[in-house]
């Protein structure tokens, strides 16, 4: 895929991925049962029609005996998932200490199970592509991966209760998404509260809004963002 002249790195991603599994001989459908992926989502790497996880880099780094190449192509390919607008907010994401999100609308982005992300998405995106959808869905759950690292940021959501009954996706969707905020709940580093019904009308209501904190920084959060119209 290129603009003009100009190489996207998902293009250059899907590229190199080519060169190094053909120069072991491994077909896709091969190369996905090496790494624990399957050989579609392989397919749509190398068509560059879905930006690849970190993990999946470093799978097949491993497998074709890359020396890392992939790893590191990958942060290029995840800058390019995102709107501009929202491009700083993931750096900002992975370097904080500490994260303190208020949200009366949607489970923020970093708790959604794939299938409530992608609920939102499709409703978000009515007219792309289906293919478009499964690249933003993969650029939202690959920033869930600082939350898996030797040092997750600490994680305070306040959640509006109004959005437990929002039935985004479906009865099934709901079920397993307020399942995976229990499971969330119980780790250390997570913190969730709800504001009740009951409490009426609040400064929350004006919209979401996002906090980071860093190391380092003093006690009052050193970073705030707050998203329009919502």
């Amino acid at each position: 895929m290129t603009r003009g002249h100009q190489v996207s790195a998902l293009a250059l991603f899907a590229e190199e991925l080519r060169l190094v599994r053909t120069a072991v001989g491994l077909t896709q459908e091969q190369l996905g049962s090496k790494i624990g992926y399957s050989g579609s989502l392989i397919g749509h790497v190398a068509a560059a029609s879905r930006a690849p996880s970190l993990d999946f880099a470093q799978r097949c780094d491993e497998a074709l005996q890359s020396g890392g190449l992939l790893a590191r192509l990958q942060p290029l390919v995840r800058g390019e998932a995102y709107p501009a607008w929202f491009r700083d907010w993931v750096e900002i994401e992975r370097e904080a200490t500490a994260l303190r999100w208020f949200e009366p609308l949607l489970i923020p982005g970093l708790l959604q199970t794939e299938a409530y992300a992608r609920a939102v998405l499709a409703a978000a995106h009515p007219a792309s592509p289906h293919d478009e959808v499964d690249r933003l869905v993969s650029a939202r759950l690959d920033r869930q991966a600082i939350l898996h690292q030797e040092r997750p940021p600490l994680l305070w959501v306040i959640l509006d209760e109004g959005v437990l009954s929002r039935p985004i996706g479906g009865p099934q969707v709901m079920h397993d998404q307020i399942a995976e905020l229990i499971e969330a709940a119980q780790q250390p580093r997570i913190m969730l509260q709800m504001v009740p019904f009951g409490s009426g009308a609040h400064a929350g209501l004006d919209g979401r809004f996002a906090i980071a904190s860093f190391e380092g920084s003093p006690a009052w959060p050193t970073w705030t963002t707050r998203w329009p119209g919502r």
